[in-house]
Order: structure tokens, then sequence, then C-alpha cells
């Protein structure tokens, strides 16, 4: 599955929806041009910390109304989901960067001498990062000026089991508020008890995956926008390991969950107080 390509086209998508909902998907992409491709070791061109099929299982999203964002370009060429300055998420405990130089196993992305250089950095941002979060920033705007409130719903996956970034197994669903900060507590409540709802998937809130930077940075309650990140195992819908396929019996299960979640936790939002 390689995903080396000249990019010539915008780096991402946006549909605009008709509610005040905002799906974005900032590590769903895995495309990596051919000058980033190069000082890549080999294992890195199949993306393998891509947040896989993600547009797929969060398909009904366009049935409810929502606009939905989505990236063409792979991680390893610009991290979305970090603060432009490079600042740490999580302090204290293995981070990838805005520009990773590291599998999330903890193996170097780059050949030796060829990681990229701070005028790599500010160009992939300028060219890449900047227009991403513009988009972001101005769908927030036009929903939020249409219907007074917004939800931005930040979907993620990754692999169950990742020793160089978490101990153990993690829980099937990890839904961040930023402590709290990011969206109002009735709306973390509501998705909490959606999870209650089905046994078979375990949940935490604010657990190791707290929000990365578009759940801190966009989550303004007091500006009625609640930002809520959901970080799932990928097992629960895919293979794990390449060839990372999609496994549609599964997924078939946890939609319906995924939906019902996005569902309550918009509800919530209408029945916040203006």
């Amino acid at each position: 599955m390689k995903s080396v390509m000249n990019l010539n086209d915008l780096s991402f998508d946006l549909h605009r929806g008709r509610i005040g909902l905002l799906l974005s998907m900032p590590h769903m992409g895995s495309y990596i041009p051919a000058e980033v491709g190069q000082a890549l070791v080999p294992r890195a061109l199949d993306s393998e910390d891509a947040d896989w099929h993600m547009d797929r299982l969060y398909d009904f999203a366009l049935d409810l109304g929502a606009s939905v964002l989505r990236p063409r370009l792979s991680r390893y060429v610009i991290d979305l989901n970090r603060p432009p300055d490079d600042t740490a998420m999580y302090p204290g405990a293995s981070n990838t960067e805005l520009c990773p130089t590291r599998f999330f196993t903890g193996e170097a992305l780059y050949t030796p001498g060829q990681e990229p250089t701070p005028e790599d950095k500010l160009k992939r941002r300028q060219a890449y990062w900047e227009p991403y979060h513009r988009a972001l920033e101005q769908e927030l705007q036009r929903l939020g000026d249409l219907h007074g409130r917004v939800l931005l719903w930040d979907a993620h996956s990754i692999r169950s089991q990742l020793p160089w970034l978490f101990d153990g197994r993690l829980p099937d669903l990890n839904i961040g508020t930023a402590d709290g900060q990011a969206a109002h507590p009735l709306i973390a409540q509501a998705v909490l008890n959606a999870c209650a709802t089905d046994p078979r998937y375990s949940h935490v809130l604010n657990g190791r995956f707290k929000g990365g930077y578009i759940t801190r940075h966009y989550g303004r309650p007091e500006s009625a926008i609640h930002a809520v990140q959901l970080e799932l195992c990928q097992y629960l819908y895919m293979q794990e390991e390449p060839p990372f396929a999609y496994l549609p019996d599964q997924a078939r299960q946890l939609r319906p969950m995924l939906e019902r979640m996005m569902r309550v936790a918009y509800q919530a939002l209408q029945e916040l107080r203006p």
C-alpha cells in the first residue's frame, strides 16, 4: 500500500453540513509527497500509524447532516493535531511531534541525517497545517453563525497496545474533553451514558488521551463551541497489523455505538442554556 505521491491538489476535503456538528478526522490521511518519502525509512511509506478507514466508519455523519473535514496527508508529513509551536501535548510521556520523527513503536521514521530541519517544519506547517486549521476555524464560525452553538467531534483510532506510548491495553473507547475544559460536563456525561448502554465496550473519560490540540484549542464552551475527542481501539473495526484491512462485521457492530454517542452529545448541546 505505497502512499508516496506528488500532491498538487488540496491537502484536505471539507463537506459542509446543515447542522451545528463538525466531524474532524485529522489522522486518517496516508499520502506522502515524494520529497518527504525519499527521506523516510521504507517501512514508513505504508503510513502504519494512520487512523485507517475513519471515513468509512463514520459515513453515517453525512446522513446526520454534519460537516466533515478530512485530510489526505499522512501524519508522518505533518501532525494536524499538534500545536504549531510543537509543545508536547502530554508532558512526562512519549509524544510525537508536529513533524513526527518516530513510529508509535518508538523507532526512527527517517534515515539517519534526513530528519526535517527547522526550515522543513516551517514549510510543512505553512503548506499543510495552516490551511487545515483555517478551514476548521472557518467552518466552526459558519456553523456558529447559523446555529448559535457547535459540537466539534474529533475522531481518532489507535492500536490497542503500544508500549512506547502507554502501558498495558487501552480501554475500547477513550473520550477526551481536556479534563472538562473543552466541553460542558453535560455533554461528556451524555456520551458516557451512551457508552454504558453496551457492556461489550469498555470506556474512559479523560484517561491516557484527554484530547489533542484540536480539542484543547477549539473547545471553547464560553463561546458555545464544545469539543469531544474519541480515540477508539482499532481492533474494534479493522486489523491492527498489515494490511490494516477493514473488518465489516466488527464495524457493523461498532457503528451504532458511535452514532449513538454523537447523537446524544449533539442533543445535550441543544439542551444547554444559550
